[in-house]
């Protein structure tokens, strides 16, 4: 519906309204009526799923990419075929190697674009809340260029990380050189982003959920639709690509029973716990990294080379590492093995990121997940044969529950986890030990490792994703039925008078202005009565100035706010279905709405009686 519509055209709660009415009624200015989808929806979803064939290939050309620079850096080949640098034989000389590719890294960022440092997805929230999800353009070249660079030359970090932020600045490009909202590039950089997690594993089910809780903010038809189909896009071209079979396949799992999924949802919450000290641990080596007296430029070459240094000692550490996922869940890898991985990838990976470079965290973190839950699962089947715990089943909880923890995308976690496994045994161990995960982190920690770094720049980052509340009730719930009217015919003088003497209902901030009929016909304000410039003996009609903007019984409270924001009004009469003023509703009233709702959150909490809940009276308040 348009803004401006002949009144007798104007469906106000179902019914059309008669077109007998004041001409100035009939011009009224209307609330636009929300609709889930439209037009617009087709068009972007068009464009996502194009994005999405883009990314496809585009993940495939990094990773070849990656690739080259591997095998030139440790095998002195031209080859493009994706390797690991682990196998090496340059000896104590590759320990420079990452160091000198943290150089070219720190020069790309200082003189390119500082934006492609760290993993890319903080950087990605940081443009959506802030930029209205403007990338500069600079960024979808060095990114992917920068990222082949870290992990080409050793860096500890996987591919999908720089794919995601290469795809959601392909988004946000394509947002810019078309005709697009801000909520529209949102849409297109978070497809992107999405699409580029699916290409690189197959997994557009999580890749839609990543996106969701991570890019999207919200969770409504209109943005959701084009980041499906991205995803599909995606995951088609990479089907077409490398075939259908799962990245990481794996053994036939065992059957959860009552008692080990209990230890695989206790498993998930003691690796949430220390997906909490391994965000807090990343974030202490960066803050270590801010106090060095050098430029930034020069952190990722000193962080290279520990990289390096500790690449040496287990080359395994060294590049993208699902060979290594790979080794960990099918149990290739046990016992003190495992137990090295896990704590030399950890301290390599930590210390990588801090520098700030250009690298990822979801295949770092779920190798370091992946090993803690194979080690602690097959502790608990040594110590307790009887249970059924099944190692497998532990590596796949830790992998994905780390990772819940760290950053808080619980579903996407859980669902990743199957998917580039197809195990659907591990299903439901997954979602507990998820979810447990998640809800000791959020106990233990305020900010993810996706957000810790945007809080400390001052950006609020949204946490909870719910339906807007004022889009739940009708104008006719919550507007004030009391109305004072004033006639079209009195004149300004006389007003002035009654206004003077603080009559009943003489305080009000405005007044609808009725003719002789009973209709609306506009509104004044208090300023507007007491300012105005005419003759006391000037009808009221006369000093109408704009066009009447009303509200029906029937819209939303959330459309009533927004025809006020559009019209710079604070008030807006309400018409019932005859069309004749039932009410009015003010900015007074959209806040009582609110308070209506603390009041209700507020007494549920207080007859929460157990220990867990907070004593402070003020701690009872929603913030």
């Amino acid at each position: 519906m348009t803004d401006r519509t002949p009144f007798d055209a104007i469906q106000g709660d179902g019914l059309p309204i008669a077109p007998s009415l004041e001409p100035s009624l009939q011009n009224a200015r209307v609330p636009r009526v929300t609709t889930v989808i439209d037009g617009r929806t087709a068009f972007i979803g068009i464009l996502a799923a194009g994005l999405g064939v883009m990314a496809g290939y585009l993940a495939e050309a990094l990773i070849r990419l990656i690739g080259l620079v591997t095998n030139l850096a440790y095998y002195h080949r031209i080859s493009t075929e994706f390797t690991s640098p682990a196998g090496h034989h340059l000896g104590w000389t590759a320990v420079f190697i990452p160091a000198l590719g943290g150089i070219l890294v720190g020069l790309m960022a200082r003189y390119g674009s500082k934006a492609i440092r760290g993993h890319g997805i903080p950087e990605a929230m940081e443009q959506v809340l802030l930029n209205e999800s403007r990338i500069p353009a600079r960024v979808t070249l060095l990114k992917p260029l920068s990222a082949a660079i870290a992990i080409g030359t050793g860096g500890p970090f996987g591919a999908e990380g720089p794919i995601i932020a290469t795809g959601g600045a392909l988004g946000s490009l394509l947002g810019q050189l078309l005709p697009t909202t801000a909520l529209e590039r949102k849409t297109l950089l978070a497809a992107g982003a999405a699409a580029g997690m699916a290409a690189t594993f197959g997994s557009p089910v999580s890749a839609v959920l990543l996106a969701v809780e991570l890019l999207l903010f919200e969770l409504r038809p209109r943005s959701i639709i084009p980041v499906a189909l991205a995803s599909v896009a995606a995951t088609g071209v990479r089907f077409s690509l490398v075939g259908i079979q799962p990245v990481f396949p794996n053994a036939l799992l065992t059957t959860p029973n009552g008692l080990s999924l209990a230890i695989y949802i206790a498993l998930g919450a003691v690796i949430g716990v220390a997906s909490v000290y391994v965000t807090r641990a990343v974030y202490w080596i960066e803050d270590g990294f801010e106090h060095l007296p050098i430029h930034w430029m020069w952190w990722p070459a000193l962080g290279g080379l520990v990289v390096g240094g500790i690449g040496y000692f287990v080359p395994r550490t060294l590049g993208v590492g699902y060979d290594n996922i790979q080794a960990v869940l099918s149990m290739h890898l046990v016992g003190v093995a495992l137990l090295v991985l896990c704590l030399a990838k950890f301290l390599s990976w930590s210390v990588a990121l801090g520098s700030g470079t250009s690298g990822g965290t979801l295949a770092p973190l779920f190798t370091i997940g992946g090993a803690l839950g194979a080690l602690l699962g097959g502790l608990i089947a040594t110590l307790l044969p009887k249970v059924g715990v099944d190692p497998k089943i532990c590596a796949l909880v830790g992998m994905a529950s780390i990772f819940a923890g760290a950053s808080r995308a619980m579903l996407a976690s859980a669902v990743f986890a199957f998917e580039i496994t197809l195990q659907p045994l591990g299903l439901l161990p997954l979602l507990g030990g998820c979810s447990a995960a998640y809800l000791f982190s959020a106990l233990m920690m305020r900010n993810s490792i996706m957000t810790e770094k945007l809080t400390r720049r001052g950006v609020r980052v949204p946490e909870e994703y719910a339906a807007d509340f004022l889009d739940q009730i009708l104008v006719k719930d919550a507007a004030s039925r009391h109305v004072v009217t004033l006639d079209a015919t009195q004149s300004l003088g006389e007003t002035r008078r009654w206004l003077e003497a603080g009559a009943d209902g003489a305080t009000h901030h405005g007044f609808p202005v009725v003719d002789k009929g009973g209709a609306v016909i506009g509104v004044l304000t208090r300023r507007d009565l007491l300012e105005s410039t005419h003759s006391p003996e000037s009808p009221l009609r006369a000093l109408l100035h704009r066009e009447l903007a009303v509200a029906f019984e029937g819209n939303s409270i959330r459309e009533a706010a927004n025809h006020m924001v559009r019209e710079g009004v604070g008030r807006l009469p309400v018409l019932g279905e005859d069309s004749k003023l039932v009410g009015i509703l003010t900015r007074s009233d959209l806040l009582e709405a609110h308070a209506a709702r603390l009041r209700s959150a507020e007494s549920a909490k207080r007859t929460f009686k157990s220990g867990w809940g907070p004593r402070d009276p003020e701690a009872l308040r929603d913030p």
